[in-house]
């Protein structure tokens, strides 16, 4: 029964589509849940530190439920994107209905078009991939499969990965430098792999060649079912449901950094180098993702056996009231720089 806390995580999409139907003041719907309910259920929820057995952790993996979790959300995000599109050519709706519409479904894009394509990509099961890469085109960030995996994971919480956030780097440039930094490291991954083949970069093999005919074809497809005035919708749903993506990355890193031993490598990945949110409805409804310690500690963790790590760092806050508080720079770093510096001189 413990298992079933996970159908949480469809409150947000659910309240988009009743955001959707209702219209109005409603129209915002999953903007209400992810910040304003949960935070304000993870302020009267106390953080859960425990983690699973041995023999609980044999139980989850071995249970297809959580995968089954995963998968429903495909059906979701599309018919919900079907239904907004729709909306949007009826032209029944004022613009301010429209706009809340707009950043509610960007909200879902986020937290299903990327964020369970996040859980996803990291299987070795070449249809979940597949998946993972088919949920991103949603958010027009097909590229993260490549910079996620094979980039962000091998150089976090250093200099060379783009979405690690410098301590007192402002997020509006942070959104700037790890967009263009993430999209243009997923090129010279996936040429570097076309070079190791023997092959040239403008080879059919090329993913990120062909994830720029999808995304494209992905657009006409709108603009011929809807018409071709909701193509910017399209378009607005992904730009900011990528950028509530790196907002999520700014948090998850800020301020963290790896030691450059005198070999001139960087000391491992550890604990110590992702912030970790243990507030358990924020937990359940982005499926662990706020374990992020443990992820990085060992990505081929399925998001149900995830760990709270004592050795790392802890955010005083949950992901959505840590997402607003960043879009306020100086509160933001008044908060973190504290914390930063405090856990840094802990692990010294």
């Amino acid at each position: 029964m413990q298992d079933l806390k996970y159908l949480l995580a469809y409150l947000p999409p659910l309240a988009a589509y009743a955001g959707i139907y209702y219209g109005g003041i409603w129209s915002p719907g999953s903007v209400y849940v992810a910040f304003v309910i949960i935070p304000l259920m993870d302020f009267l929820v106390p953080k859960s530190v425990e983690n699973h057995t041995p023999e609980t952790e044999s139980r989850r993996l071995s249970n297809r439920f959580f995968d089954i979790l995963l998968y429903l959300n495909i059906p979701i995000l599309l018919g919900l994107l079907w239904y907004y599109f729709s909306t949007v050519a009826a032209g029944a709706h004022s613009m301010l209905e429209i706009a809340g519409m707009s950043f509610s479904v960007a909200l879902i894009v986020a937290v299903i078009g990327i964020n369970v394509a996040h859980e996803l990509g990291h299987r070795s099961n070449v249809t979940e991939q597949n998946l993972s890469k088919f949920l991103l085109m949603t958010a027009m960030y097909m590229h993260f499969n490549i910079e996620h995996n094979r980039g962000h994971h091998k150089n976090v919480a250093t200099d060379k990965d783009p979405a690690s956030a410098k301590q007192g780097e402002i997020i509006y440039k942070f959104w700037f430098r790890s967009t263009l930094g993430s999209y243009l490291s997923a090129w010279q991954l996936e040429n570097s792999r076309m070079k190791r083949l023997g092959l040239p970069i403008l080879h059919w093999r090329n993913e990120m060649i062909w994830f720029q005919v999808i995304q494209s074809l992905y657009l006409v497809a709108i603009g011929l079912v809807f018409g071709w005035f909701v193509v910017p919708f399209a378009l607005a749903v992904a730009v900011v449901g990528f950028l509530l993506l790196e907002t999520i990355n700014y948090v998850e890193h800020y301020g963290l950094r790896r030691k450059k031993l005198p070999s001139g490598r960087y000391e491992n990945v550890s604990p110590r180098h992702s912030w970790n949110s243990d507030h358990e409805v924020g937990r359940i409804v982005l499926y662990e993702l706020t374990r992020h310690s443990d992820h990085h500690f060992k990505a081929s963790r399925k998001y149900q056996i995830l760990r709270h790590l004592e050795d790392s760092p802890q955010l005083p806050y949950g992901y959505p009231m840590s997402m607003m508080l960043s879009m306020v720079p100086p509160l933001w770093f008044s908060i973190m720089d504290k914390k930063v510096e405090a856990y840094n001189l802990s692990v010294a």
